[in-house]
């Protein structure tokens, strides 16, 4: 009700013990919100790094794959002109020799019970 006896037009201005909290405040604010951006900055430079490796890494596999089927269009062109490349050879005879290995043990093993047939 003091409010009321106060003439229109002028405001109750507070003391210097309102102030004084009001400017800590305002430079403990200001303070966190710079160690908060310079955390912000910290995460945003390790997710730039940790993508920038990723991309690194899927450019590597890009270009592995991409030598990968040069060679095998370069043994396709080859296969066309009647030539058989030394690589395929290589894998065919490794492939046979572990294949006639493997076929005689999955042929003892296939009939069962070890009844000759």
């Amino acid at each position: 009700m003091d409010d009321s006896k106060m003439p229109a037009g002028k405001v109750k201005k507070p003391g210097k013990r309102g102030r004084k909290p009001a400017k800590i405040d305002l430079k403990a604010k200001l303070e966190r919100s710079r160690q908060s951006a310079r955390e912000c900055r910290a995460r945003k430079k390790l997710r730039y790094q940790y993508l920038e490796e990723l991309v690194g890494g899927r450019e590597r596999a890009i270009c592995a794959l991409r030598e990968e089927l040069d060679m095998y269009k370069q043994w396709c062109s080859a296969m066309d002109q009647g030539k058989i490349p030394s690589e395929i050879k290589a894998l065919l005879t490794a492939d046979e020799k572990t294949n006639h290995g493997g076929t005689k043990t999955s042929k003892s093993k296939s009939h069962g019970g070890g009844h000759a047939p």
